[in-house]
């Protein structure tokens, strides 16, 4: 096997439980990073030499120990330190011995959302530990700004390293209160893979393959839960859409303009079937409705539209469960559908500016909605924003003919 792609395929698919290992005991996520970081670098000059080892996992965790060791000998360690040295000179423990856990990247999330930590970097130190994001690439799944985004993160692992928060496996009965943390890391890490519409950037390959997988993995953990059947729901109604998502001749299309006969059908009766058992469990959430909206855009599969009255109720309940500029937006195009565009427009006019003005399918939809009012200059600006905000390609060409046609 080529030595870098294996690294890249340990680095992908057991991050995070190396992650875990180096941080159990010293509770310091920054160093098990970096020393991480180290053993792959180290990975790729030895494994071309020497070839890639019989356990390549267990070499990158000896080396990344190593590296752990020499820096705190390296620093004015202090006496208690010593017993973490023995810990991590000690030989790799099966991770998976008696743990409930079906995915150790899950079992990973789960103790980054320790309540000890600030609520507002969970999700994104989940995308860091577990799934190796940057800083950069998580900040825009949660429209954050980069710097502020690492900022905090390096706040959430000093918290973890000098509070001695303990970096264990929770309980069972703790599972419940960290659970929408951690369908929100998975979520976020789907959204950055999805908005890779472009498929070049070789980061984000197979992250929403990964994400879905760790939400079959939480499905598998917590059955009586609804909210992980609805979030996976989601993504699967998200999967079925995807190869229509470009045209033959490689340009994006909006879901209002898909192809249904292009759609997943298998994907989505199985979203369907899930949707179904989730409203059978009788506690309705936000990722559950997220997953409805969708279902009620696949009607078009039927041959019948898409029902405008019932998408703007269940924005708005979703609204009322978990308010969003995100949730906001998408509602602006519901309510154009059932009460003209200037309605739309004024629900748009009442977001915090602050909040907006680096959104881009705000921009996008206030563009869409202005030209529909016949508001043409005032259009033309619009594009202007949504297009300097995009970040794909594809989108960009999009809103491009779309501006030079109403100009």
């Amino acid at each position: 096997m080529d030595a870098r792609l294996a690294a890249e395929r340990v680095a992908r698919q057991s991050y995070g439980r190396l992650i875990a290992i180096l941080a159990a005991r010293t509770r310091d996520v920054a160093a098990a990073e970096d020393a991480l970081s180290d053993a792959l670098a180290a990975a790729l000059a030895v494994w071309p030499r020497e070839g890639v080892p019989d356990n390549p996992e267990g070499w990158l965790v000896a080396a990344a120990k190593r590296r752990l060791v020499d820096a705190w000998r390296r620093g004015a360690v202090e006496a208690g330190a010593r017993a973490d040295l023995a810990v991590l000179g000690a030989e790799i423990v099966d991770a998976d011995a008696g743990r409930p856990f079906p995915d150790e990247r899950l079992e990973l999330m789960f103790i980054c959302a320790h309540p000890a930590i600030d609520p507002a970097v969970r999700a994104p130190l989940m995308l860091q530990a577990v799934l190796g994001l940057d800083s950069a690439r998580i900040a825009g799944a949660f429209l954050t700004a980069p710097s502020a985004l690492a900022q905090r993160l390096v706040r959430a692992k000093h918290k973890i390293r000098d509070d001695a928060i303990p970096f264990e496996v929770p309980r069972p009965a703790e599972l419940g209160a960290r659970l929408q943390d951690v369908l929100d890391g998975i979520y976020g890490a789907y959204g950055t893979g999805w908005d890779d519409i472009d498929g070049t950037d070789a980061r984000n390959a197979g992250l929403t393959d990964e994400a879905r997988q760790l939400a079959e993995a939480v499905v598998l953990l917590l059955p009586g839960e609804p909210e992980p059947l609805g979030l996976l729901a989601l993504l699967l109604f998200c999967d079925a859409r995807a190869a229509a998502r470009r045209d033959a001749n490689d340009r994006y299309v909006p879901l209002s303009q898909q192809d249904p006969a292009r759609w997943d059908r298998k994907a989505l009766a199985a979203a369907e079937a899930l949707l179904a058992r989730a409203a059978k469990l009788g506690r309705l959430g936000p990722y559950q409705l997220e997953a409805a909206i969708q279902s009620a855009h696949c009607q078009r599969r039927l041959g019948a539209g898409v029902p405008g009255a019932a998408l703007l109720e269940l924005y708005d309940g979703l609204i009322a469960l978990r308010p969003s500029i995100g949730a906001a937006v998408s509602r602006a195009c519901a309510l154009a559908e059932v009460a003209g565009a200037d309605a739309a427009l004024a629900d748009l006019g009442a977001l915090p500016a602050d909040r907006v003005e680096g959104y881009q399918p705000y921009w996008a939809v206030r563009a869409h909605l202005l030209e529909r009012a016949g508001r043409e200059a005032d259009a033309l600006k619009a594009y202007d924003m949504a297009i300097a905000l995009a970040q794909s390609a594809p989108v960009k060409r999009y809103l491009l003919e779309k501006r030079r046609a109403g100009s």
